[in-house]
């Protein structure tokens, strides 16, 4: 009875830990007016946040990525940038008898990296790996069983991390590639 007892109270002190908000490192935009974060509510349940100085400026109820990812703010505080440094794997795309066989995009390689929303959560752009590297480069990203990692100076790739310069645009390198670069 004794230990019954204490299991449920520690049970009951646990609860409120189950349910707490986790958010991101809040990135701040170039001219340091704004900054964005995500915030995980509960799981499958999120918020994505512009803030200023003084408080909210406008918030969206969407699960643009996970805390984990990266998150840049444009200048006018109306867009967010996302890099998703850790990505799950893809579907093959639809097969194009056209391409050759030794074209073909891995269907592992066929997703996502990078989207931009707007203050109401839609997307204006997105990334897709092979439009960031070719086939021949594609061997450099780091493959795990259900995810990979691409973006250097990220989960322990070397390099220089992804950053938003003063002129506010999001410049990254993809492991054993040039510098990219998104407009806002």
């Amino acid at each position: 009875m004794r230990h019954s007892a204490l299991a449920l109270s520690l049970m009951l002190l646990a609860l409120p830990a189950l349910g707490a908000e986790r958010a991101g490192r809040a990135r701040v935009s170039a001219n340091g007016v704004y900054s964005v974060r995500l915030v995980e509510v509960s799981p499958g349940h999120c918020r994505l946040e512009m803030l200023k100085e003084d408080g909210p400026v406008w918030q969206v109820d969407a699960c643009a990525g996970t805390v984990d990812d990266l998150y840049f703010a444009s200048n006018d505080g109306e867009r967010v940038w996302v890099l998703y440094p850790l990505v799950e794997k893809g579907s093959p795309p639809p097969r194009n008898p056209k391409v050759k066989k030794k074209d073909r995009i891995p269907a592992w390689a066929n997703v996502v990296v990078a989207v931009q929303f707007d203050r109401t959560g839609q997307r204006l752009q997105e990334k897709r790996l092979p439009e960031l590297l070719t086939l021949r480069q594609l061997s450099e990203v780091r493959q795990m069983e259900h995810h990979f990692k691409w973006l250097e100076g990220t989960l322990g790739i070397p390099g220089k991390g992804p950053r938003l310069t003063d002129a506010g645009v999001v410049e990254f390198e993809p492991v054993g590639v040039k510098t990219h670069a998104l407009t806002f």
